[in-house]
């Protein structure tokens, strides 16, 4: 059996795993969905005091994804979701995991591809300069647009209830606004001629607003030396890990994963 870390994205808590953790341990695998730094807390706790989520950074949070990692017995399945798909391209980066799968993934520094759906969904978070310093988060409606547009007005508000917490301000401005136009390699640069990099899949949501098909097949195309593969399962939301049919993508992640670990 193997061991699979499953990173959560922004907006959300390892809570978002909550069903993949069930259905992967079932199956005989030991599952580690760790939080980011200040986010151990319930997500009710978190909605309470936003002081954590304004303050964590994207380097130790993979300072902290590494600890987890390097204690394991075995070099894990790492497996991503929206930007924790960023996360785990970082962390395939510095060598971490025997491979890995991202879902919906936000981009790391180097994808120009800006779709005006993402434009929208981002909008909320851009929109005004001061969040940049705080913990910003989506309206029940605005959470619909970006995650939940194909599920229904209940099943979207279900999802926020149980799921939604603001994101770091910082992180929207600097890695999905400004990112592209600082000189010098920034937090989120990865290697893409990397040869010694893990087994790398890309799974998109053919629907999915904020991270739509186009940035996850320009991301992928960036890889060279060990090139990444890209699957598309049509008419699934952003909110792909947790909207019905989600079992299909946790079988193709898991199946691929198994096939190509190093």
């Amino acid at each position: 059996m193997t061991t699979i870390v499953l990173v959560h994205g922004l907006w959300v808590t390892p809570r978002s795993w909550e069903h993949w953790i069930s259905y992967y341990e079932a199956k005989g695998h030991t599952v580690v969905a760790p939080a980011y730094p200040g986010f151990e807390v319930e997500v009710e706790a978190l909605r309470a005091d936003t002081s954590p989520i304004a303050a964590v950074t994207v380097p130790e949070t993979i300072a902290h994804l590494e600890k987890v990692i390097t204690a394991l017995p075995e070099k894990p399945v790492i497996i991503g979701h929206s930007f924790g798909g960023t996360l785990t391209q970082l962390l395939l980066d510095r060598g971490h995991g025997s491979a890995g799968v991202v879902i919906d993934s936000a981009p790391p520094e180097g994808i120009y591809v800006n779709p005006p759906s993402q434009l929208k969904s981002l909008f909320p978070i851009l929109n005004n300069p001061a969040k940049r310093h705080q913990a910003a988060g989506f309206t029940p409606e605005q959470w619909h647009y970006a995650f939940c547009n194909t599920l229904s007005e209940a099943e979207s508000q279900e999802a926020y209830d149980r799921y939604a917490i603001p994101a770091p301000g910082s992180w929207v401005w600097a890695y999905g606004l400004i990112a592209n136009f600082k000189p010098g390699k920034q937090e989120t640069w990865v290697d893409f001629h990397n040869k010694e990099r893990a087994p790398l899949l890309f799974i998109a949501g053919g629907a999915d607003h904020i991270m739509p098909p186009s940035v996850n097949k320009s991301n992928a195309s960036h890889y060279k030396a060990a090139p990444a593969e890209y699957f598309e399962f049509p008419g699934r939301s952003h909110w792909t890990c947790g909207e019905p049919g989600w079992e299909k993508v946790a079988d193709k992640a898991l199946e691929w994963a198994l096939a190509n670990a190093r």
